[in-house]
């Protein structure tokens, strides 16, 4: 009776958590889009430079 006392505490402990193992991953998720978001951005400034700078004389 001691072990299936333990499997279900054992089996609670596991549901908690991957509980806070799904927000951790929610939360990487949109902080990875929010930096991919703040990349892109930044690549499309410096793409925007350097067609500002191209000389298109050559």
């Amino acid at each position: 009776m001691t072990e299936k006392a333990e499997l279900e505490l054992d089996d609670d402990f596991v549901v908690e958590s991957n509980e806070e193992a799904v927000e951790q991953v929610e939360v990487a998720k949109t902080n990875l889009t929010k930096r991919r978001i703040i990349d892109n951005l930044l690549e499309e400034r410096r793409l925007q430079k350097r067609l500002t700078d191209y000389d298109y004389d050559l």
